[in-house]
């Protein structure tokens, strides 16, 4: 199928019946005369690493091609390295753990492609974005790169400002995703993740396509549905800023070329915005508005494509933009999942001592002079309850006891477990009254619960409760709790099922 372009826009052609060639203009580079007296043999790294700004590893068999890179590179302050072949940069990766590598083709030994394919296996070198260089510019075999998980696809000999676009983009997103990865590391030494990285499926992402014409438009959702991709189409920036706020996406595509905006103002304009901040955005134009592209890189976009487009190359592209996503998504779950392990309790779904103690710190800090109280409570004979009808019955006891406290209390109390059958309720603003009389509310709820341990048998709950209460802007968290335990134990002595004020207060 061909579409060509209406009358306003002839040079707009989208999907030809076969792969379309590709090819980058070309500019002369400049290359100082030193970048040709290195020896092959010199020692890898370049410049004083404290200058530079992220670390780019080269891999490619020809010297010359290998210092072109290096020059330009060097002069906008990277830290460069290099290697002859896919094997070196199997080995440099794992041990060097550069920003971005941009890896040759056409090797002895391992061509670029099986190497490309290698990194993005291996947990160790997955995150890290590859740029294909290579004179060859068939479409076949820039789908090839792209399909064994290349971020880009450029063509020698490489022009500068899009080879620098490029790199900048990548390293800025390698950046961000070094940051989670540092955070999950800490998660998984924990164990509270899985190792495993599995490669997902962009089946069921959820795509927003932005653009005015409706034959294009249409070829990009085809494209994109053919790998299972949702797609929501949005005319203008006005619908487009609408739309992405009241929906979640995977993925946005934006044509440059559309009538009557400015997709640029648009670009910054979904950066900006809190939900699509981190959504991957993918930049179509025509291949005469290159320093658009540009500026639309340097604006937050990911990734572009050229007119004519070719079906194929854009659903590549845009599964690379949607795994990176979902990468990145997994490592921030990670990360939520870990700390919510670390504050809460997993029995009761309640916070947990951790968190108890910073929090309170937190509003003594804040707020000396303001009244807080802390309700300390102790299930009364719960050694009885183990005992009789065994540690299952007792964990489902204490899950009901949570509950039961969460259905009465305050929403902006705080409920933490403070360790086996003790529990520490903090109530900012109470004064010992309504302390007395809040904790005497929870004493009667756990009395009338209905516990059932085993069927046909009845078991009675009841809680001790100390109450101890700041605001004087001395206290400490530890002596509040101390105050509390004081008269818990108090409420013990005096017969269990009761309330106890903490003596001063």
């Amino acid at each position: 199928m061909t579409l060509k372009g209406r009358t306003a826009r002839p040079k707009r052609e989208w999907l030809r019946p076969g792969p379309i060639a590709f090819a980058i203009s070309v500019d002369a580079l400049s290359i100082p005369a030193w970048a040709f007296g290195t020896s092959r043999d010199r020692p890898i790294l370049k410049d004083d690493p404290a200058r530079m700004t992220a670390r780019i590893l080269i891999i490619d068999d020809v010297p010359a091609n290998t210092r072109l890179l290096e020059a330009k590179l060097s002069a906008e302050y990277y830290q460069v390295a290099s290697g002859r072949d896919g094997f070196e940069a199997l080995r440099l990766a794992r041990e060097w753990q550069p920003d971005l590598i941009l890896l040759d083709v056409m090797m002895p030994g391992m061509d670029g492609f099986e190497c490309c394919r290698q990194l993005k296996e291996s947990a160790a070198t997955l995150h890290i974005p590859v740029v294909m260089v290579t004179a060859l510019g068939e479409p076949l075999e820039r789908l090839r790169g792209l399909e064994a998980g290349a971020d880009d696809f450029l063509t020698k000999p490489v022009e500068y400002d899009t080879l620098m676009a490029r790199v900048r983009s990548l390293v800025r997103l390698k950046r961000l995703l070094d940051e989670w990865r540092a955070r999950g590391e800490t998660v998984r030494a924990l164990g509270l993740s899985a190792d495993h990285v599995r490669v997902p499926s962009v089946a069921g992402a959820r795509a927003l396509v932005i653009d005015d014409w409706d034959p294009s438009a249409q070829a990009i959702q085809d494209a994109l549905t053919r790998d299972g991709i949702v797609t929501t189409r949005a005319r203008g920036a006005d619908e487009a800023m609408t739309v992405s706020a009241s929906q979640s996406f995977d993925l946005i595509v934006l044509n440059l070329a559309m009538s009557g905006e400015d997709p640029l103002k648009l670009t910054s304009s979904l950066r900006a915005a809190d939900a699509t901040r981190e959504v991957p955005m993918l930049l179509i134009a025509e291949r005469e508005e290159r320093e658009r592209l540009l500026r639309g890189f340097d604006l937050g976009a990911n990734d572009w494509l050229v007119l004519p487009l070719d079906a194929n190359e854009l659903r590549a592209r845009s599964r690379n933009q949607i795994r990176r996503k979902f990468y990145h998504d997994r490592l921030r779950d990670d990360l939520g999942q870990a700390l919510e392990m670390a504050l809460t309790d997993p029995l009761t779904g309640l916070y947990n001592q951790r968190y108890l103690l910073r929090h309170l710190r937190g509003l003594l800090t804040a707020s000396p002079d303001r009244e807080v109280a802390l309700l300390m409570l102790d299930v009364d004979h719960f050694k009885q309850v183990n005992d009789d009808y065994g540690h299952a019955a007792g964990d489902r006891a204490l899950r009901v006891i949570a509950e039961t406290l969460r259905a009465n209390t305050r929403v902006f109390d705080s409920i933490a477990r403070y360790g086996g059958e003790e529990f520490v309720v903090v109530m900012p603003g109470s004064n010992p009254d309504e302390a007395v009389a809040a904790a005497e509310r929870l004493r009667s709820a756990v009395e009338a619960m209905t516990f059932v341990p085993e069927a046909g048998r009845l078991c009675r709950l009841s809680v001790s409760i100390g109450v101890a209460c700041g605001g004087t802007g001395t206290e400490t968290p530890e002596a509040l709790l101390r105050g509390a335990d004081v008269a818990l134990y108090a409420a013990k002595r005096a017969g269990r099922n009761r309330v106890e004020l903490a003596a001063g207060r």
